[in-house]
């Protein structure tokens, strides 16, 4: 009963994850970056935008889902 209970709240937790990845923007500078715009504003207030939450929120989802996958290893 358990190991049911875990492994759907693991199939939640994963797909959350993938929609937390795929939600985000990628990394890639650009050019902005050879004309220096990565010193703009929004680059240096990134710890308060949508963007870097989402990031934040995806770490804490993988972390789950690492923990449930163990916690399924160990049950019997």
């Amino acid at each position: 009963m358990a190991t049911t209970i875990v492994s759907i709240i693991q199939v939640l937790v994963g797909v959350l994850l993938i929609i937390f990845v795929l939600g985000q923007s990628g990394k890639h500078a650009g050019l902005g970056a050879i004309a220096g715009a990565s010193e703009s504003f929004l680059s240096k207030n990134k710890a308060k935008s949508a963007d870097a939450k989402l990031a934040r929120w995806t770490k804490w989802v993988a972390i789950a889902f690492m923990v449930l996958t163990l916690v399924l290893c160990l049950l019997p």
